[in-house]
Protein backbone atom coordinates (compact mmCIF):
# COMPACT_ATOMS: atom_id res chain seq x y z
CA UNK A 1 0.00 0.00 0.00
CA UNK A 2 1.25 3.70 -0.74
CA UNK A 3 2.70 5.49 1.89
CA UNK A 4 -0.40 8.14 3.18
CA UNK A 5 0.38 11.33 3.07
CA UNK A 6 -0.13 14.54 5.20
CA UNK A 7 -3.30 16.62 4.66
CA UNK A 8 -5.44 18.12 6.91
CA UNK A 9 -9.43 19.52 6.37
CA UNK A 10 -11.71 21.96 7.32
CA UNK A 11 -15.81 21.76 7.29
CA UNK A 12 -18.47 24.09 6.24
CA UNK A 13 -20.17 26.04 8.15
CA UNK A 14 -23.27 24.11 7.96
CA UNK A 15 -21.79 21.20 9.78
CA UNK A 16 -21.43 20.29 14.00
CA UNK A 17 -18.20 20.89 15.61
CA UNK A 18 -18.52 17.22 16.15
CA UNK A 19 -18.53 16.78 12.43
CA UNK A 20 -16.07 19.04 12.08
CA UNK A 21 -13.34 17.64 14.79
CA UNK A 22 -13.81 13.78 13.59
CA UNK A 23 -13.87 14.30 10.11
CA UNK A 24 -10.65 16.25 10.71
CA UNK A 25 -9.26 13.25 12.41
CA UNK A 26 -10.49 10.88 9.92
CA UNK A 27 -8.43 12.33 7.24
CA UNK A 28 -5.36 12.68 8.77
CA UNK A 29 -3.17 10.46 7.39
CA UNK A 30 0.07 10.66 9.85
CA UNK A 31 1.12 12.39 12.68
CA UNK A 32 2.95 15.33 12.85
CA UNK A 33 5.95 12.89 14.77
CA UNK A 34 5.66 10.67 12.11
CA UNK A 35 3.94 7.82 14.24
CA UNK A 36 2.49 4.72 12.61
CA UNK A 37 -0.58 5.26 10.73
CA UNK A 38 -3.53 4.07 13.09
CA UNK A 39 -5.96 2.37 10.69
CA UNK A 40 -8.83 1.58 13.22
CA UNK A 41 -8.77 5.01 14.82
CA UNK A 42 -8.81 6.16 11.76
CA UNK A 43 -12.15 4.57 10.55
CA UNK A 44 -13.50 4.59 14.41
CA UNK A 45 -13.51 8.59 13.51
CA UNK A 46 -15.00 8.08 10.05
CA UNK A 47 -17.67 6.44 11.54
CA UNK A 48 -18.63 8.49 14.34
CA UNK A 49 -18.71 11.41 11.87
CA UNK A 50 -21.76 9.97 10.44
CA UNK A 51 -20.82 11.94 7.62
CA UNK A 52 -20.06 9.29 4.97
CA UNK A 53 -18.12 10.14 2.04
CA UNK A 54 -19.68 13.31 1.36
CA UNK A 55 -19.00 14.87 4.17
CA UNK A 56 -15.31 14.17 3.46
CA UNK A 57 -15.55 16.22 -0.25
CA UNK A 58 -17.31 18.84 2.10
CA UNK A 59 -14.72 18.90 3.66
CA UNK A 60 -12.56 20.09 0.68
CA UNK A 61 -10.01 17.29 0.61
CA UNK A 62 -7.56 16.52 -2.18
CA UNK A 63 -6.32 12.99 -0.65
CA UNK A 64 -8.51 10.40 0.06
CA UNK A 65 -7.90 8.27 4.04
CA UNK A 66 -5.81 5.59 3.47
CA UNK A 67 -8.19 2.94 4.72
CA UNK A 68 -9.92 3.84 1.12
CA UNK A 69 -6.75 3.24 -0.22
CA UNK A 70 -7.57 -0.72 -2.38
CA UNK A 71 -4.42 -3.23 -2.32
CA UNK A 72 -2.32 -2.70 -5.63
CA UNK A 73 -3.34 -6.48 -6.86
CA UNK A 74 -6.81 -5.15 -7.17
CA UNK A 75 -6.12 -1.44 -8.49
CA UNK A 76 -3.83 -2.39 -11.11
CA UNK A 77 -7.19 -3.75 -13.05
CA UNK A 78 -8.64 -0.35 -13.24
CA UNK A 79 -7.49 -0.17 -17.05
CA UNK A 80 -9.38 1.61 -19.72
CA UNK A 81 -11.87 -0.68 -21.25
CA UNK A 82 -14.04 -0.23 -24.49
CA UNK A 83 -17.44 -1.12 -23.89
CA UNK A 84 -18.97 -3.02 -26.81
CA UNK A 85 -22.62 -2.58 -26.94
CA UNK A 86 -22.71 -6.08 -28.21
CA UNK A 87 -22.30 -8.06 -25.03
CA UNK A 88 -24.45 -7.00 -23.05
CA UNK A 89 -28.38 -7.03 -24.87
CA UNK A 90 -31.29 -5.11 -24.06
CA UNK A 91 -34.40 -6.72 -23.88
CA UNK A 92 -37.51 -5.18 -24.89
CA UNK A 93 -40.41 -6.29 -22.72
CA UNK A 94 -43.05 -4.51 -24.56
CA UNK A 95 -45.59 -7.62 -25.92
CA UNK A 96 -44.54 -9.53 -22.84
CA UNK A 97 -47.99 -10.74 -22.53
CA UNK A 98 -48.63 -11.20 -26.23
CA UNK A 99 -47.39 -14.06 -29.10
CA UNK A 100 -43.91 -12.22 -27.92
CA UNK A 101 -44.02 -14.04 -25.45
CA UNK A 102 -41.57 -17.33 -26.66
CA UNK A 103 -39.32 -14.88 -27.99
CA UNK A 104 -38.62 -13.10 -24.87
CA UNK A 105 -38.56 -16.09 -22.99
CA UNK A 106 -35.63 -17.11 -24.64
CA UNK A 107 -33.71 -13.92 -25.29
CA UNK A 108 -33.65 -13.96 -21.01
CA UNK A 109 -33.16 -17.23 -20.71
CA UNK A 110 -30.14 -16.67 -22.90
CA UNK A 111 -28.83 -13.41 -21.25
CA UNK A 112 -29.07 -15.86 -18.17
CA UNK A 113 -27.07 -18.77 -19.27
CA UNK A 114 -24.47 -16.49 -21.33
CA UNK A 115 -23.78 -13.61 -19.25
CA UNK A 116 -25.97 -12.87 -16.43
CA UNK A 117 -26.64 -9.94 -17.01
CA UNK A 118 -28.78 -7.94 -19.26
CA UNK A 119 -30.69 -4.86 -19.78
CA UNK A 120 -34.34 -3.82 -20.48
CA UNK A 121 -36.46 -1.41 -22.09
CA UNK A 122 -40.55 -0.78 -22.10
CA UNK A 123 -40.80 -2.38 -18.76
CA UNK A 124 -43.98 -0.76 -17.64
CA UNK A 125 -42.06 1.89 -15.25
CA UNK A 126 -42.35 5.41 -16.61
CA UNK A 127 -39.12 7.27 -17.24
CA UNK A 128 -40.18 10.44 -14.75
CA UNK A 129 -40.57 8.01 -12.33
CA UNK A 130 -36.95 6.61 -12.95
CA UNK A 131 -36.17 10.29 -12.85
CA UNK A 132 -37.66 11.46 -9.48
CA UNK A 133 -36.12 8.55 -7.76
CA UNK A 134 -32.68 9.33 -8.92
CA UNK A 135 -33.52 12.89 -8.03
CA UNK A 136 -34.55 11.84 -4.28
CA UNK A 137 -32.02 9.89 -3.83
CA UNK A 138 -29.45 13.01 -4.04
CA UNK A 139 -32.18 15.13 -2.15
CA UNK A 140 -31.28 12.45 0.64
CA UNK A 141 -27.59 12.14 0.56
CA UNK A 142 -26.75 15.87 0.06
CA UNK A 143 -28.76 16.88 3.25
CA UNK A 144 -26.31 18.45 6.31
CA UNK A 145 -24.83 15.81 8.14
CA UNK A 146 -26.71 16.71 11.64
CA UNK A 147 -29.83 15.66 9.50
CA UNK A 148 -29.00 12.53 8.53
CA UNK A 149 -27.02 11.61 11.12
CA UNK A 150 -30.12 10.61 12.82
CA UNK A 151 -30.67 7.39 11.21
CA UNK A 152 -26.72 6.42 10.76
CA UNK A 153 -26.61 2.95 12.05
CA UNK A 154 -24.86 -0.53 11.15
CA UNK A 155 -27.53 -2.25 12.39
CA UNK A 156 -28.95 -4.39 9.65
CA UNK A 157 -32.00 -5.05 11.25
CA UNK A 158 -33.08 -1.66 11.20
CA UNK A 159 -35.24 -1.50 7.96
CA UNK A 160 -34.68 2.06 7.31
CA UNK A 161 -30.79 3.35 8.14
CA UNK A 162 -27.83 5.44 6.69
CA UNK A 163 -24.63 4.47 6.65
CA UNK A 164 -21.24 4.38 5.00
CA UNK A 165 -19.50 1.07 4.30
CA UNK A 166 -21.35 -1.24 6.11
CA UNK A 167 -18.77 -3.32 6.37
CA UNK A 168 -16.09 -0.87 7.22
CA UNK A 169 -14.46 -2.36 10.08
CA UNK A 170 -14.11 -6.26 8.48
CA UNK A 171 -13.24 -5.25 4.50
CA UNK A 172 -9.63 -5.00 3.31
CA UNK A 173 -10.17 -1.05 2.32
CA UNK A 174 -13.31 0.72 2.29
CA UNK A 175 -15.03 1.76 -0.87
CA UNK A 176 -16.32 5.17 -1.51
CA UNK A 177 -19.71 5.78 -1.41
CA UNK A 178 -22.62 6.31 1.21
CA UNK A 179 -25.99 3.95 1.11
CA UNK A 180 -29.53 4.41 2.34
CA UNK A 181 -30.92 0.95 3.01
CA UNK A 182 -34.81 0.27 3.30
CA UNK A 183 -35.77 -3.01 3.45
CA UNK A 184 -39.85 -3.05 3.28
CA UNK A 185 -39.64 -7.12 3.91
CA UNK A 186 -38.84 -6.81 7.72
CA UNK A 187 -41.00 -7.06 9.92
CA UNK A 188 -40.65 -3.78 11.72
CA UNK A 189 -40.59 -2.08 8.61
CA UNK A 190 -42.81 1.28 8.71
CA UNK A 191 -43.43 3.34 6.04
CA UNK A 192 -42.92 6.81 7.97
CA UNK A 193 -39.37 5.77 8.88
CA UNK A 194 -38.45 6.68 5.38
CA UNK A 195 -37.09 10.30 5.24
CA UNK A 196 -39.77 12.63 4.17
CA UNK A 197 -37.07 14.12 1.48
CA UNK A 198 -37.22 10.82 -0.41
CA UNK A 199 -40.64 9.03 0.88
CA UNK A 200 -42.96 9.04 -1.62
CA UNK A 201 -40.36 8.71 -4.68
CA UNK A 202 -39.13 5.13 -2.36
CA UNK A 203 -42.71 3.81 -2.03
CA UNK A 204 -43.53 4.53 -5.49
CA UNK A 205 -40.17 3.08 -6.87
CA UNK A 206 -41.05 -0.10 -4.29
CA UNK A 207 -44.22 -0.53 -5.79
CA UNK A 208 -43.16 -0.26 -9.56
CA UNK A 209 -40.31 -2.62 -9.08
CA UNK A 210 -41.79 -5.30 -7.60
CA UNK A 211 -44.13 -5.24 -10.47
CA UNK A 212 -41.36 -5.68 -12.90
CA UNK A 213 -39.40 -8.57 -10.43
CA UNK A 214 -42.75 -10.42 -10.90
CA UNK A 215 -42.63 -10.10 -14.60
CA UNK A 216 -39.10 -11.23 -14.85
CA UNK A 217 -39.18 -13.89 -12.24
CA UNK A 218 -42.18 -15.37 -14.60
CA UNK A 219 -39.86 -15.25 -17.96
CA UNK A 220 -36.83 -16.87 -15.44
CA UNK A 221 -39.05 -19.90 -14.47
CA UNK A 222 -40.50 -20.82 -17.80
CA UNK A 223 -36.81 -19.98 -19.65
CA UNK A 224 -35.77 -23.21 -17.52
CA UNK A 225 -38.99 -25.10 -18.25
CA UNK A 226 -40.70 -24.25 -14.97
CA UNK A 227 -44.13 -23.54 -13.46
CA UNK A 228 -44.37 -19.58 -14.23
CA UNK A 229 -45.12 -18.94 -10.77
CA UNK A 230 -42.62 -21.07 -9.33
CA UNK A 231 -40.36 -17.89 -7.69
CA UNK A 232 -43.33 -16.10 -6.92
CA UNK A 233 -44.47 -19.03 -4.94
CA UNK A 234 -41.38 -19.22 -2.83
CA UNK A 235 -42.18 -15.73 -1.87
CA UNK A 236 -39.06 -14.49 -3.41
CA UNK A 237 -41.03 -11.31 -4.70
CA UNK A 238 -41.86 -10.30 -0.81
CA UNK A 239 -38.21 -10.03 0.64
CA UNK A 240 -36.74 -7.17 -1.16
CA UNK A 241 -33.98 -5.13 0.10
CA UNK A 242 -33.29 -1.57 -1.81
CA UNK A 243 -29.41 0.07 -1.48
CA UNK A 244 -29.86 4.18 -2.51
CA UNK A 245 -26.48 4.71 -3.34
CA UNK A 246 -24.62 8.07 -3.96
CA UNK A 247 -21.18 8.58 -4.61
CA UNK A 248 -19.85 11.79 -4.90
CA UNK A 249 -16.67 13.26 -7.03
CA UNK A 250 -13.32 11.34 -5.80
CA UNK A 251 -9.95 13.58 -5.89
CA UNK A 252 -7.82 10.10 -5.98
CA UNK A 253 -10.49 7.85 -8.11
CA UNK A 254 -7.20 5.78 -9.34
CA UNK A 255 -6.53 4.45 -5.65
CA UNK A 256 -10.12 3.37 -4.44
CA UNK A 257 -13.52 1.61 -5.57
CA UNK A 258 -17.15 2.75 -5.73
CA UNK A 259 -18.03 -1.08 -4.99
CA UNK A 260 -15.27 -3.61 -4.98
CA UNK A 261 -15.68 -7.26 -7.33
CA UNK A 262 -18.86 -9.17 -5.82
CA UNK A 263 -21.94 -11.01 -6.66
CA UNK A 264 -25.01 -10.50 -5.40
CA UNK A 265 -25.89 -12.93 -2.66
CA UNK A 266 -29.64 -12.74 -3.97
CA UNK A 267 -32.56 -14.51 -6.39
CA UNK A 268 -32.10 -11.25 -8.74
CA UNK A 269 -31.24 -7.79 -9.20
CA UNK A 270 -32.32 -4.43 -10.59
CA UNK A 271 -30.44 -1.71 -10.64
CA UNK A 272 -31.82 1.68 -11.51
CA UNK A 273 -28.68 3.74 -12.38
CA UNK A 274 -28.62 7.88 -13.08
CA UNK A 275 -26.12 8.76 -16.24
CA UNK A 276 -23.00 8.87 -14.57
CA UNK A 277 -21.32 5.47 -15.11
CA UNK A 278 -18.70 3.29 -13.24
CA UNK A 279 -20.19 0.23 -12.93
CA UNK A 280 -18.27 -2.66 -14.61
CA UNK A 281 -18.85 -6.46 -15.28
CA UNK A 282 -16.52 -9.53 -15.80
CA UNK A 283 -16.25 -11.22 -19.06
CA UNK A 284 -13.80 -13.29 -20.13
CA UNK A 285 -11.65 -12.67 -17.62
CA UNK A 286 -11.51 -9.05 -18.44
CA UNK A 287 -13.44 -5.72 -17.03
CA UNK A 288 -16.16 -3.80 -19.33
CA UNK A 289 -17.90 -1.14 -18.82
CA UNK A 290 -21.87 -1.43 -18.80
CA UNK A 291 -22.89 2.31 -19.83
CA UNK A 292 -26.48 3.55 -18.52
CA UNK A 293 -28.62 3.54 -20.85
CA UNK A 294 -31.79 5.72 -20.98
CA UNK A 295 -34.59 4.28 -19.93
CA UNK A 296 -33.61 0.84 -19.09
CA UNK A 297 -32.81 -0.99 -16.53
CA UNK A 298 -30.36 -3.50 -15.69
CA UNK A 299 -30.54 -6.93 -14.36
CA UNK A 300 -28.37 -9.75 -13.34
CA UNK A 301 -28.74 -13.07 -11.76
CA UNK A 302 -27.58 -13.62 -7.94
CA UNK A 303 -26.02 -16.42 -6.27
CA UNK A 304 -29.08 -17.54 -4.97
CA UNK A 305 -30.45 -18.18 -8.69
CA UNK A 306 -27.58 -19.90 -10.28
CA UNK A 307 -28.14 -22.55 -7.01
CA UNK A 308 -31.91 -22.87 -7.80
CA UNK A 309 -30.96 -23.43 -11.31
CA UNK A 310 -28.18 -25.86 -10.64
CA UNK A 311 -26.20 -23.75 -13.23
CA UNK A 312 -28.29 -23.24 -15.89
CA UNK A 313 -28.29 -19.68 -14.63
CA UNK A 314 -24.72 -17.62 -14.02
CA UNK A 315 -24.38 -15.01 -11.59
CA UNK A 316 -21.54 -12.55 -12.63
CA UNK A 317 -19.09 -10.41 -10.86
CA UNK A 318 -19.19 -6.92 -11.69
CA UNK A 319 -17.74 -3.93 -9.52
CA UNK A 320 -18.06 0.35 -9.54
CA UNK A 321 -15.36 2.21 -9.99
CA UNK A 322 -14.40 5.35 -7.88
CA UNK A 323 -16.61 8.51 -9.14
CA UNK A 324 -13.90 10.72 -11.36
CA UNK A 325 -16.57 12.90 -12.29
CA UNK A 326 -17.23 16.85 -11.05
CA UNK A 327 -21.17 15.33 -9.80
CA UNK A 328 -22.44 12.73 -7.93
CA UNK A 329 -23.41 9.08 -8.98
CA UNK A 330 -26.63 7.83 -7.73
CA UNK A 331 -27.61 4.60 -8.20
CA UNK A 332 -30.80 2.29 -6.60
CA UNK A 333 -30.19 -1.54 -6.20
CA UNK A 334 -33.57 -3.27 -5.40
CA UNK A 335 -32.43 -7.22 -4.14
CA UNK A 336 -35.39 -10.29 -4.58
CA UNK A 337 -34.76 -12.73 -1.86
CA UNK A 338 -37.47 -15.05 0.12
CA UNK A 339 -39.39 -13.18 2.67
CA UNK A 340 -38.68 -16.59 4.73
CA UNK A 341 -34.96 -16.78 5.60
CA UNK A 342 -34.77 -19.67 7.71
CA UNK A 343 -36.19 -22.49 5.00
CA UNK A 344 -33.45 -24.52 3.27
CA UNK A 345 -32.99 -23.90 -0.90
CA UNK A 346 -31.19 -25.73 -2.89
CA UNK A 347 -31.80 -26.71 -6.76
CA UNK A 348 -34.95 -27.36 -8.22
CA UNK A 349 -36.01 -31.16 -8.00
CA UNK A 350 -36.90 -30.47 -11.79
CA UNK A 351 -33.77 -29.42 -12.64
CA UNK A 352 -31.87 -32.13 -10.94
CA UNK A 353 -31.34 -35.77 -12.91
CA UNK A 354 -28.88 -38.80 -13.35
CA UNK A 355 -27.52 -36.71 -15.88
CA UNK A 356 -26.72 -33.59 -13.88
CA UNK A 357 -27.10 -34.16 -10.43
CA UNK A 358 -27.58 -31.68 -7.87
CA UNK A 359 -24.28 -29.32 -7.28
CA UNK A 360 -25.11 -27.51 -4.41
CA UNK A 361 -26.51 -28.25 -1.02
CA UNK A 362 -29.54 -26.78 0.57
CA UNK A 363 -28.97 -24.15 2.71
CA UNK A 364 -30.75 -21.44 4.57
CA UNK A 365 -31.04 -17.79 3.70
CA UNK A 366 -30.10 -16.51 6.99
CA UNK A 367 -26.71 -18.49 7.16
CA UNK A 368 -26.04 -16.85 3.29
CA UNK A 369 -26.32 -13.83 4.64
CA UNK A 370 -23.83 -13.94 7.19
CA UNK A 371 -21.56 -15.07 4.82
CA UNK A 372 -22.58 -12.75 2.00
CA UNK A 373 -21.59 -9.92 4.98
CA UNK A 374 -18.19 -11.42 5.66
CA UNK A 375 -17.14 -11.31 2.34
CA UNK A 376 -17.46 -15.33 1.88
CA UNK A 377 -18.45 -16.53 -1.57
CA UNK A 378 -21.84 -18.37 -1.20
CA UNK A 379 -21.68 -20.53 -4.14
CA UNK A 380 -18.26 -21.86 -3.68
CA UNK A 381 -19.41 -22.34 0.09
CA UNK A 382 -21.99 -24.77 -0.94
CA UNK A 383 -20.82 -26.40 -4.24
CA UNK A 384 -21.03 -30.35 -3.58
Amino acid sequence: MPKPSSYTCSFSTANTARARKTISMAATAISANDKPYDRLKDMKAFDESKAGVKGLVDSGITSIPPFFIHPPDSLSTIVPTSSNPNIIPTIDLSGVDSDKRPVLVQQVAHACRELGFFQIVNHGIPLKVMENMIGAVKSFHEQPTEIKSRIYSRDLNRSVHFSSNIDLFYCKAATWRDTLHVMPSLSNFEPEEIPEICRNEVEEWDKEVKQVGEVLMELLCEGLGLEKGKLKKMMFLEGRTMLCHYSPYCPQPDLTFGAVSHTDAAVLTILLQGHVGGLQMKHNGEWVDVKPVPGALLINVGDILQVLSNDEYKNVEHRVLANSYHEPRASVVTFFNASNIDDLYGPFEELVSTEKPALYQAFSLSDSKKRFVVGEPLNNHYRL
